[in-house]
Protein backbone atom coordinates (compact mmCIF):
# COMPACT_ATOMS: atom_id res chain seq x y z
CA UNK A 1 0.00 0.00 0.00
CA UNK A 2 1.21 3.53 -0.65
CA UNK A 3 2.21 5.90 2.10
CA UNK A 4 0.32 9.08 2.96
CA UNK A 5 1.87 12.41 3.92
CA UNK A 6 1.06 14.13 7.19
CA UNK A 7 1.76 17.87 7.52
CA UNK A 8 4.67 18.62 9.83
CA UNK A 9 3.95 21.29 12.42
CA UNK A 10 7.55 22.44 12.51
CA UNK A 11 8.56 21.87 8.89
CA UNK A 12 6.50 22.66 5.77
CA UNK A 13 7.73 19.49 4.08
CA UNK A 14 5.80 16.30 4.70
CA UNK A 15 6.96 12.88 5.80
CA UNK A 16 5.23 9.61 4.92
CA UNK A 17 3.15 7.50 7.28
CA UNK A 18 1.60 4.13 6.57
CA UNK A 19 -1.79 4.10 4.89
CA UNK A 20 -3.41 2.22 7.79
CA UNK A 21 -2.13 4.77 10.30
CA UNK A 22 -3.31 7.58 8.01
CA UNK A 23 -6.81 6.11 7.99
CA UNK A 24 -6.80 5.97 11.78
CA UNK A 25 -5.65 9.59 11.94
CA UNK A 26 -8.45 10.58 9.57
CA UNK A 27 -10.96 8.77 11.81
CA UNK A 28 -9.58 10.64 14.84
CA UNK A 29 -9.83 14.00 13.08
CA UNK A 30 -13.38 13.29 11.95
CA UNK A 31 -14.48 12.32 15.45
CA UNK A 32 -12.94 15.47 16.93
CA UNK A 33 -14.52 17.70 14.29
CA UNK A 34 -17.98 16.29 15.00
CA UNK A 35 -17.64 17.00 18.71
CA UNK A 36 -17.65 20.73 18.09
CA UNK A 37 -15.79 21.53 21.31
CA UNK A 38 -13.66 19.49 23.70
CA UNK A 39 -11.74 19.55 26.95
CA UNK A 40 -8.74 17.22 27.06
CA UNK A 41 -7.23 15.75 30.23
CA UNK A 42 -3.63 16.67 29.50
CA UNK A 43 -0.54 15.40 31.34
CA UNK A 44 2.23 16.26 28.88
CA UNK A 45 2.82 12.61 27.98
CA UNK A 46 2.87 11.74 24.30
CA UNK A 47 -0.68 10.32 24.18
CA UNK A 48 -2.52 13.19 25.84
CA UNK A 49 -0.24 15.76 24.18
CA UNK A 50 -0.86 14.39 20.69
CA UNK A 51 -4.61 14.17 21.35
CA UNK A 52 -4.70 17.72 22.70
CA UNK A 53 -2.56 19.10 19.86
CA UNK A 54 -4.72 17.37 17.24
CA UNK A 55 -7.90 18.66 18.88
CA UNK A 56 -6.38 22.14 18.89
CA UNK A 57 -5.52 21.83 15.19
CA UNK A 58 -9.07 20.71 14.36
CA UNK A 59 -11.12 22.80 16.80
CA UNK A 60 -8.93 25.83 17.48
CA UNK A 61 -10.06 27.79 20.53
CA UNK A 62 -13.03 25.45 20.92
CA UNK A 63 -10.72 23.06 22.77
CA UNK A 64 -9.07 23.40 26.14
CA UNK A 65 -6.27 21.29 27.58
CA UNK A 66 -6.60 20.78 31.34
CA UNK A 67 -3.50 19.93 33.35
CA UNK A 68 -4.02 18.65 36.91
CA UNK A 69 -1.36 19.84 39.34
CA UNK A 70 -0.85 17.95 42.59
CA UNK A 71 1.96 16.44 44.65
CA UNK A 72 1.79 13.30 42.49
CA UNK A 73 2.94 15.24 39.41
CA UNK A 74 6.71 15.72 39.20
CA UNK A 75 7.72 19.36 38.79
CA UNK A 76 9.76 18.44 35.73
CA UNK A 77 6.68 16.91 34.07
CA UNK A 78 4.57 19.95 34.97
CA UNK A 79 7.10 22.33 33.40
CA UNK A 80 7.47 20.23 30.25
CA UNK A 81 3.69 20.00 29.81
CA UNK A 82 3.28 23.77 30.13
CA UNK A 83 6.16 24.41 27.74
CA UNK A 84 4.73 22.13 25.03
CA UNK A 85 1.33 23.82 25.24
CA UNK A 86 3.03 27.21 24.99
CA UNK A 87 5.12 26.10 22.00
CA UNK A 88 2.03 25.41 19.88
CA UNK A 89 -0.14 28.18 21.38
CA UNK A 90 -2.60 25.61 22.73
CA UNK A 91 -5.22 26.79 25.24
CA UNK A 92 -4.29 25.43 28.66
CA UNK A 93 -5.83 25.60 32.12
CA UNK A 94 -3.87 24.30 35.12
CA UNK A 95 -6.12 23.16 37.96
CA UNK A 96 -5.31 21.87 41.43
CA UNK A 97 -6.63 18.43 42.35
CA UNK A 98 -6.92 17.12 45.89
CA UNK A 99 -6.58 13.35 45.63
CA UNK A 100 -4.17 13.38 48.59
CA UNK A 101 -7.04 14.59 50.77
CA UNK A 102 -9.02 11.44 50.00
CA UNK A 103 -8.45 8.47 52.36
CA UNK A 104 -9.40 6.02 49.59
CA UNK A 105 -6.48 7.34 47.52
CA UNK A 106 -3.98 7.67 50.35
CA UNK A 107 -4.38 4.08 51.54
CA UNK A 108 -2.98 3.01 48.15
CA UNK A 109 -4.76 -0.21 47.33
CA UNK A 110 -5.27 -1.66 43.85
CA UNK A 111 -7.93 0.99 43.09
CA UNK A 112 -5.72 4.02 43.78
CA UNK A 113 -5.72 5.07 40.12
CA UNK A 114 -9.52 4.97 40.06
CA UNK A 115 -9.73 7.50 42.90
CA UNK A 116 -7.17 9.75 41.20
CA UNK A 117 -9.03 9.81 37.89
CA UNK A 118 -12.37 10.17 39.67
CA UNK A 119 -11.03 13.31 41.34
CA UNK A 120 -9.67 14.62 38.03
CA UNK A 121 -12.81 14.00 35.99
CA UNK A 122 -15.06 15.43 38.72
CA UNK A 123 -12.99 18.62 38.72
CA UNK A 124 -12.98 18.77 34.91
CA UNK A 125 -16.74 18.34 34.69
CA UNK A 126 -17.23 21.21 37.13
CA UNK A 127 -14.89 23.36 35.03
CA UNK A 128 -16.66 22.28 31.85
CA UNK A 129 -20.02 23.28 33.30
CA UNK A 130 -18.62 26.72 34.12
CA UNK A 131 -17.01 27.23 30.71
CA UNK A 132 -19.63 25.59 28.51
CA UNK A 133 -17.76 22.41 27.52
CA UNK A 134 -19.90 19.26 27.38
CA UNK A 135 -17.28 16.85 25.98
CA UNK A 136 -14.21 15.63 27.87
CA UNK A 137 -11.57 13.24 26.53
CA UNK A 138 -8.41 11.60 27.80
CA UNK A 139 -5.40 9.98 26.16
CA UNK A 140 -6.12 6.28 26.41
CA UNK A 141 -4.74 4.53 23.32
CA UNK A 142 -5.65 1.14 21.82
CA UNK A 143 -2.84 -0.64 23.69
CA UNK A 144 -4.07 0.62 27.07
CA UNK A 145 -7.23 -1.46 26.83
CA UNK A 146 -5.10 -4.59 27.38
CA UNK A 147 -3.47 -3.37 30.62
CA UNK A 148 -4.69 -3.16 34.22
CA UNK A 149 -5.73 0.48 34.56
CA UNK A 150 -8.44 1.22 37.15
CA UNK A 151 -8.62 4.79 35.88
CA UNK A 152 -10.48 3.50 32.85
CA UNK A 153 -13.38 2.58 35.12
CA UNK A 154 -13.49 6.16 36.38
CA UNK A 155 -13.53 7.35 32.77
CA UNK A 156 -16.53 5.12 32.03
CA UNK A 157 -18.32 6.33 35.16
CA UNK A 158 -17.90 9.95 34.02
CA UNK A 159 -18.61 9.27 30.31
CA UNK A 160 -15.13 10.46 29.31
CA UNK A 161 -14.23 9.99 25.65
CA UNK A 162 -11.17 8.09 24.42
CA UNK A 163 -10.68 9.26 20.81
CA UNK A 164 -7.25 7.66 20.30
CA UNK A 165 -8.52 4.23 21.33
CA UNK A 166 -11.73 4.69 19.34
CA UNK A 167 -9.63 5.36 16.24
CA UNK A 168 -7.56 2.23 16.94
CA UNK A 169 -4.30 4.18 17.38
CA UNK A 170 -1.64 2.24 19.25
CA UNK A 171 1.18 3.73 21.32
CA UNK A 172 3.73 3.23 18.55
CA UNK A 173 1.41 4.87 16.02
CA UNK A 174 0.83 7.85 18.28
CA UNK A 175 4.59 8.26 18.67
CA UNK A 176 5.08 7.99 14.90
CA UNK A 177 2.40 10.61 14.21
CA UNK A 178 3.82 12.93 16.87
CA UNK A 179 7.26 12.59 15.30
CA UNK A 180 5.98 13.39 11.83
CA UNK A 181 4.09 16.39 13.22
CA UNK A 182 7.37 17.70 14.61
CA UNK A 183 6.47 17.43 18.29
CA UNK A 184 9.72 17.03 20.28
CA UNK A 185 8.02 14.86 22.90
CA UNK A 186 7.36 12.04 20.40
CA UNK A 187 9.98 9.77 22.03
CA UNK A 188 9.64 10.97 25.62
CA UNK A 189 9.65 8.02 28.04
CA UNK A 190 6.35 7.30 29.73
CA UNK A 191 6.02 9.22 32.99
CA UNK A 192 3.06 8.05 35.08
CA UNK A 193 2.32 9.82 38.34
CA UNK A 194 4.76 9.55 41.24
CA UNK A 195 2.24 7.52 43.25
CA UNK A 196 2.71 4.62 40.83
CA UNK A 197 6.18 4.12 42.34
CA UNK A 198 4.83 3.39 45.83
CA UNK A 199 4.21 -0.23 46.80
CA UNK A 200 0.55 -1.13 47.36
CA UNK A 201 -0.52 -0.77 50.97
CA UNK A 202 2.00 1.95 51.80
CA UNK A 203 0.27 5.27 52.40
CA UNK A 204 0.78 7.85 49.68
CA UNK A 205 1.84 11.10 51.34
CA UNK A 206 3.47 14.29 50.14
CA UNK A 207 6.66 13.26 51.94
CA UNK A 208 6.79 9.88 50.17
CA UNK A 209 6.15 11.47 46.77
CA UNK A 210 8.81 14.12 47.35
CA UNK A 211 11.27 11.37 48.28
CA UNK A 212 10.57 9.50 45.04
CA UNK A 213 10.84 12.67 42.97
CA UNK A 214 14.19 13.64 44.48
CA UNK A 215 15.52 10.10 43.99
CA UNK A 216 14.50 9.99 40.33
CA UNK A 217 15.93 13.44 39.65
CA UNK A 218 19.24 12.21 41.04
CA UNK A 219 19.23 9.27 38.62
CA UNK A 220 18.48 11.65 35.77
CA UNK A 221 21.46 13.77 36.77
CA UNK A 222 23.59 10.63 36.65
CA UNK A 223 22.67 10.31 32.98
CA UNK A 224 19.94 7.64 32.98
CA UNK A 225 16.85 8.24 30.84
CA UNK A 226 14.35 5.41 31.43
CA UNK A 227 14.00 4.14 34.98
CA UNK A 228 11.82 4.00 38.09
CA UNK A 229 12.56 4.26 41.79
CA UNK A 230 10.09 1.94 43.51
CA UNK A 231 9.35 2.95 47.11
CA UNK A 232 9.35 0.03 49.57
CA UNK A 233 9.67 1.98 52.81
CA UNK A 234 13.31 2.23 53.83
CA UNK A 235 14.25 0.32 50.67
CA UNK A 236 14.50 1.86 47.20
CA UNK A 237 14.26 -0.66 44.35
CA UNK A 238 15.81 0.89 41.25
CA UNK A 239 14.65 -0.28 37.82
CA UNK A 240 16.77 0.86 34.88
CA UNK A 241 16.02 0.07 31.22
CA UNK A 242 17.99 -3.00 30.15
CA UNK A 243 19.82 -1.13 27.39
CA UNK A 244 21.11 1.26 30.05
CA UNK A 245 21.91 -1.38 32.68
CA UNK A 246 25.51 -2.03 31.58
CA UNK A 247 26.38 1.55 32.46
CA UNK A 248 24.95 1.03 35.95
CA UNK A 249 26.96 -2.14 36.62
CA UNK A 250 30.19 -0.68 37.93
CA UNK A 251 31.35 -0.20 41.50
CA UNK A 252 31.67 3.53 40.85
CA UNK A 253 28.08 3.80 39.62
CA UNK A 254 26.82 1.60 42.46
CA UNK A 255 28.39 4.07 44.88
CA UNK A 256 26.96 7.08 43.05
CA UNK A 257 23.43 5.64 42.94
CA UNK A 258 23.58 4.58 46.58
CA UNK A 259 24.83 7.96 47.76
CA UNK A 260 22.19 9.82 45.76
CA UNK A 261 19.27 7.73 46.96
CA UNK A 262 20.41 7.80 50.56
CA UNK A 263 20.54 11.56 50.22
CA UNK A 264 16.89 11.36 49.14
CA UNK A 265 16.07 9.57 52.40
CA UNK A 266 16.28 5.84 51.68
CA UNK A 267 18.19 3.59 54.05
CA UNK A 268 18.79 0.74 51.61
CA UNK A 269 19.19 0.72 47.82
CA UNK A 270 18.84 -2.28 45.53
CA UNK A 271 19.20 -2.52 41.75
CA UNK A 272 16.55 -4.71 40.11
CA UNK A 273 18.43 -6.96 37.68
CA UNK A 274 15.25 -7.53 35.62
CA UNK A 275 15.44 -3.90 34.55
CA UNK A 276 12.66 -1.39 34.03
CA UNK A 277 9.14 -2.82 33.61
CA UNK A 278 6.12 -0.61 33.36
CA UNK A 279 3.63 -1.49 36.11
CA UNK A 280 5.96 -3.94 37.87
CA UNK A 281 4.26 -3.29 41.22
CA UNK A 282 1.09 -4.89 39.79
CA UNK A 283 2.85 -8.28 39.94
CA UNK A 284 1.71 -8.67 43.57
CA UNK A 285 -1.97 -8.22 42.70
CA UNK A 286 -4.24 -11.30 42.55
CA UNK A 287 -5.33 -12.40 39.11
CA UNK A 288 -8.96 -11.65 40.10
CA UNK A 289 -8.02 -7.97 40.52
CA UNK A 290 -6.04 -7.80 37.28
CA UNK A 291 -8.85 -9.35 35.25
CA UNK A 292 -11.63 -7.39 36.98
CA UNK A 293 -13.39 -10.46 38.30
Amino acid sequence: MSDTALPNAQNPQSEPIGAETALKLSALESQLAHLGSLMVAYSGGVDSAFLAATAHRILGDRMLAVLADSASLARRDLEQAIEFARSIAMPLRVITTAELDKPDYVRNDADRCFHCKDELFTAMQALGDALGFTNIAYGMNADDTRDYRPGQRAARDHSILAPLADAGLTKSEVRALAKVAGYPLWNRPAAPCLSSRVEYGRAVTREVLDQVERAEESLRRLGFTEFRVRHHGQLARVEIAREELPRALTIEMFDAITAALKQAGFQYVTLDTAGFRSGSLNAVLPVEVLTGR
